[in-house]
């Protein structure tokens, strides 16, 4: 999701000031798109009004739970579902041309283990998805926002990493996936500075599949990060 139309608000429950980490850029919807925006989204869609959901209600059965932030165009987070139909996926993304895509494949492969809010990811985990719900959080390739002056804008930070400790059951697991080795580097300081989070085995996430920014980064020279956190 290394996009300039991300859309997710450093914040915390009792933290007013938010810093956008995102320019909102909307492009146009294909009719394939918003063909599927508009039939799909009130079946596989989560609305942001209302309260709290009851996870296992969601999906109507228990199980293990991920959640996605900014899944982008969704190529990734469809293939996990497809791979894995005994795991729920959750995927926030306000850019609608990638939800109206996901939809879109929901439809074609006829997957019932996603649900998907359009909306500002911590407002969804500040009020929608409340206690310890998630078993897994995973956020592939978020805005590096290289440059010195935008680092307050990049999306991990101790607040927001306070925000996904308190909705993973103990045990669960933090996936961050970036190809710029600052960004890297600055992950790692935020999340170890926290008594929430350890750093996980490898061995205890699935391989991922590969997205369009990691193809993009890696066509460019870069390396990835896979870094993986577990809750205390």
């Amino acid at each position: 999701m290394d996009k300039s139309n991300d859309e997710n608000t450093l914040a915390h429950p009792n933290f007013n000031r938010k810093i956008r980490s995102f320019v909102r850029r909307e492009s146009r919807m294909s009719k394939r798109q918003q063909h599927a925006y508009e039939t799909y989204m009130p079946t596989y869609g989560i609305t942001v009004d209302g309260p709290p959901i009851d996870v296992d209600a969601l999906f109507g059965r228990p199980g293990i739970t991920v959640l996605e932030v900014g899944f982008g165009m969704g190529d990734s987070l469809i293939e996990m579902a497809r791979t894995h139909p005994d795991v729920n996926y959750i995927g926030i993304e306000v850019h609608r041309p990638g939800v109206g895509s996901v939809l879109a494949s929901i439809n074609e492969h006829n997957i019932s283990n996603i649900r998907l809010f359009r909306a500002d990811a911590v407002e969804i985990l500040q009020n929608k998805l409340l206690g310890q719900c998630l078993d897994k959080i995973q956020l592939f390739f978020p805005d590096p926002w290289h440059k010195k002056r935008h680092h307050k804008r990049r999306l991990i930070q101790a607040p927001f990493v306070q925000l996904l400790a308190s909705r993973l059951k103990p045990q669960g697991v933090l996936h961050i996936a970036t190809d710029w080795q600052d960004y890297a580097e600055h992950i790692k300081t935020v999340i170890t500075q926290s008594t929430a989070f350890r750093t996980a085995d490898d061995k205890i996430v699935p391989a991922r599949p590969m997205t369009k920014f990691e193809n993009r980064g890696l066509r460019l020279g870069h390396n990835v990060w896979d870094l993986l956190f577990q809750r205390t």
